[in-house]
This record gives structure tokens, C-alpha cells and sequence, in this order.
């Protein structure tokens, strides 16, 4: 369920079972984050947050309160495009406030071994590059340029489907992750192929990777400006980028940001 919220609340999920207790969408929530992210606060977590909170970043919805019924958010069909198609329904209603991206006067990065993520200043919105490389026949190597605004993320991300490898579903569900996933809501890969049908694309893989990193820079609770260059990277490291880029945001050297918006909540 996706209610309006007042301007400056940002987005927020409650629990239905837990409904005193809100868990802001923000850096200081994330817990877990491996193979999905999860945010916690006040001993309440809520899993599987990145795809809603990916279509709220790519759709430029700054204010919602997000029920659930439950510990996870559904994952629907593996994608964020039932959740763009929800708020398209619902309709946006511009609120009074301003919001102003966050762009910062340097480059900030973080790497491990040869995973790496990088931000360079651009004051013209966010564009994504992202990299990756898996060893299996239908992934190999893949790698895309986006600029991350309502039409194209609607067009060429939203609809990528989460990816996993048959071999590992099992251990996921042994820790309670992916428990309504199927050959149906994910790209499913056995050792020589796909076994859940055909994709959305052919590099169905990289976009959902481009997905994942809008959905958690989400969490620093306002639009990002720049050019993010990503490679083989993950939750955990997306997760560490963000972190990175809040520290550099709380020293001197904002520069100021091209894009001024009102905020958007979703209609009643």
C-alpha cells in the first residue's frame, strides 16, 4: 500500500504488524545487504527494499509512506516496473517544497579487489555507466550508459529482472531471502543457460545491476547528481559508495546543483 506523506518525510515503510514503528528509507537504516538490502530501526526490519525504493529514485517520488504486511517486500515479477505502474495509477501530486540533488565538488570512490564504484561531478542529473562480468554463457561480459530520469528509467530499467543462479536458491530461502521467488519473478540460470523463459533483454543482467544502485542511493534521501561509474559491484559495495558519498556531502565543497524540483508524493 502507498500513501501520500507530507513534504520533508521522505520515504518511509511500516510494517502493518508493527505500525508504531516506521523505518525511514535512509543510510542509517541499511543492516543487510548482500543478496537483497534490508533496513532495520527499533529492532523492526524490512528486506528486499531496493526495487520499490529503485521506481520511487527513477520515477522522482520524494515523499511516501510504504505498507507492508510483513517482513519483505514482494517481489512481484523481479522487477521495478509494477511498482512504476502502481504509482502511475495512483498519479503524482506536486508538493510545495523544493528539492535540490545533491552534487558534490569531487570525485569519491570506493573499490575492493576489482569491484569498484566511482562518482564524478556533473551538475546535469545522474547518469549511470555500469560493468559487469559473470563466467556463464549468457551473462559474460555487459555493460550500459543511462541517464537515470523518468522515460528512459521507465523504458530501459524498470522492467530488468533480479537474476540468480538455480544453485543458490535454496541457501537463499534457508535465510529466509527470496521465499515467493520462482522461475516466474526472476531470471533463473542453470549452468548453460536460462531456465525461466526468455528476457526482457539481452542485457537483462547489467540493467538490473543499474536498478539495484538507483534503488540504494535511494538511501541517502535525495536525488544524486553526477556520473556514478560502477564495476562488478553489489548491495554491500553500493551500500559503501553511499556511505562515502554522505561523509564527503557533510564536509565542505557542495557545489550547487542545476535541477531544482518541487517534491512528489503519490495521490490519496
Amino acid at each position: 500500500m502507498f500513501r501520500p506523506a507530507a513534504p520533508g518525510d521522505g520515504l518511509v515503510f511500516v510494517r502493518t504488524d508493527h505500525p508504531n514503528s516506521p523505518i525511514a528509507a535512509r543510510l542509517s537504516s541499511a543492516s543487510l545487504f548482500d543478496y537483497a538490502t534490508t533496513l532495520s530501526a527499533g529492532g523492526i526490519s524490512i528486506g528486499t527494499v531496493e526495487h520499490v525504493l529503485s521506481a520511487a529514485a527513477g520515477e522522482g517520488l520524494d515523499n511516501c509512506r510504504i505498507e507492508v504486511d510483513g517482513p519483505e517486500i514482494p517481489i512481484l515479477d523481479g522487477s521495478a516496473l509494477p511498482f512504476v505502474r502502481l504509482f502511475h495509477a495512483a498519479g503524482f501530486e506536486r508538493q510545495e517544497e523544493r528539492v535540490r540533488p545533491i552534487t558534490l565538488d569531487r570525485e569519491v570512490e570506493v573499490s575492493r579487489g576489482d569491484r569498484s564504484v566511482r562518482y564524478v561531478p556533473d551538475g546535469s542529473g545522474l547518469t549511470i555507466s555500469y560493468e559487469i562480468d559473470f563466467p556463464h554463457p549468457v551473462v559474460g561480459k555487459q555493460e550500459l550508459t543511462v541517464a537515470i530520469r523518468p522515460e528512459e528509467y521507465s523504458a530501459r530499467i524498470a522492467p530488468a529482472r533480479t537474476f540468480g543462479f538455480a544453485r543458490d536458491v535454496e541457501a537463499l530461502r534457508a535465510r529466509g531471502l527470496a521465499r515467493g521467488g520462482n522461475l516466474h519473478n526472476a531470471v533463473v540460470l542453470d549452468e548453460t543457460g536460462v531456465a525461466s523463459g526468455p528476457l526482457r533483454f539481452r542485457d537483462e543482467f547489467v540493467r538490473h545491476k543499474i536498478l539495484d544502485l538507483v534503488g540504494d542511493l535511494a538511501l541517502l534521501g535525495a536525488p544524486l547528481a553526477g556520473r556514478i561509474f560502477a564495476r562488478k559491484a553489489g548491495h554491500a559495495l553500493h551500500i559503501e559508495f553511499a556511505r562515502a558519498l554522505e561523509l564527503a556531502r557533510s564536509t565542505p565543497g557542495l557545489r550547487p546543483a542545476a535541477d531544482v524540483r518541487q517534491e512528489r508524493t503519490v495521490n490519496e
